[in-house]
C-alpha cells in the first residue's frame, strides 16, 4: 500500500510543478498558460504531494524502529 501512496505523491508533485509553471507562464502552449488560478491550484497539489511524501518516509522511519 505504500508504493500507491507513494505514487499518488509523485504524481501530485509533478502536476503541481507543471501547473505551477503554466500558470505563471514558464511553460507556454495551453489554455492554462498564464492563468494565475492554475498556479494557485498546482501550489496545492504540490504541497499535498509533499505532505504525502512526508508521511510516508516518517511511517517508515516509525515502523522501521520499532523492528529493532
Amino acid at each position: 500500500m505504500a508504493w500507491v501512496k507513494g505514487t499518488i505523491a509523485v504524481a501530485c508533485a509533478l502536476v503541481g510543478l507543471l501547473w505551477i509553471g503554466q500558470g505563471t507562464n514558464i511553460v507556454p502552449g495551453s489554455f492554462m498558460s498564464g492563468q494565475m488560478q492554475f498556479a494557485i491550484i498546482g501550489l496545492v497539489l504540490l504541497v499535498v504531494g509533499g505532505w504525502l511524501l512526508w508521511s510516508l518516509v516518517r511511517a517508515r522511519r516509525t515502523t522501521g524502529a520499532t523492528r529493532g
